[in-house]
């Protein structure tokens, strides 16, 4: 038999899951997932994922991939796992990759991925929303649009991101390269989309807490490049709340034919234009 390498498409709401990397309580998106899978194909698959999100993060469009011999259209890969998954987690694309002679394949959702873009989404309300309650995150004071998206231009480039870096974590360096940072306002919303390589543990929310703290005019946008300079975790602001946070378009080479999102909106009436 021929073995495949399929590539899975999956968007979910993480706000009931204790994030992407299984756990043994069973309370993950990938331990939801697998156990899909397991149902849908008899036997135990193991994926691997190109960005393994926190607890209460969300996905438009996470991408995973795993080998297996079952032959299977790739409808029946997405209609067959998803009548096996909950509403908060769905299939939306499947592609198969054929694994050469020695069951090999070039492809890896981690490995092969170019680029990651992130949304955070954030209520600026003196009071808090019960629509918006774990999909965005809230804060009550005003905020200053333009200081923050004036301080966003320092993160730009390749640098050390140790000030924005979670102490737990795993990645083997803090040298990351930011691509585009965007702010946009729509009413009460605000929306920080970042695109990079790739990103540190917690890396995105400890940004957003320190783009607050300048848009609440505490700080000037000069400060971000001095934190970033400093590779002081203890001077940049608390990491903020996991809420609003979507992993929402991971890039490869279009050689690999994947069926990827064209767009990066936010799968509610919000339009990222």
């Amino acid at each position: 038999m021929t073995i495949k390498r399929i590539v899975l498409g999956i968007e979910y709401d993480g706000s009931p899951y204790q994030g992407w990397q299984t756990q043994p309580h069973g309370r993950t998106v990938q331990d939801v997932l697998e156990a899909a899978l397991k149902r849908f194909a008899k036997y135990e698959i193991l994926t691997v994922c190109a960005g393994r999100t926190d607890a209460g993060v969300h996905a438009v469009e996470q991408v995973v991939h795993f080998d297996t011999e079952l032959e299977r259209e790739m409808y029946s890969w997405v209609n067959g796992v998803n009548s096996f998954l909950p509403s908060n987690i769905v299939v939306r694309w499947a592609k198969a990759l054929t694994l050469d002679s020695d069951n090999q394949a070039f492809f890896h959702s981690r490995f092969s991925a170019f680029s990651r873009t992130y949304h955070y989404l954030l209520y600026n309300n003196p009071v808090r929303s019960s629509l918006w309650a774990g999909r965005a995150g809230w804060f009550f004071r005003p905020l200053n649009l333009d200081l923050m998206q004036n301080a966003a231009q320092y993160l730009l480039g390749e640098q050390d991101f140790t000030v924005f870096r979670a102490a737990a974590c795993q990645a083997k360096s803090p040298v990351k390269h930011i691509y585009e940072v965007k702010l946009r306002q729509q009413g009460d919303l605000i929306v920080f989309t970042l695109r990079a390589n790739a990103f540190l543990h917690h890396m995105v929310r400890n940004i957003v807490g320190s783009l607050i703290f300048v848009g609440t005019e505490r700080r000037e946008p000069e400060w971000i490049k001095m934190l970033i300079e400093s590779k002081d975790r203890s001077l940049s602001a608390p990491t903020f709340m996991p809420d609003g946070l979507y992993l929402a378009r991971v890039e490869y080479d279009p050689i690999w034919g994947l069926p990827l999102q064209i767009d990066e909106n936010l799968p509610y009436t919000l339009k990222l234009v």
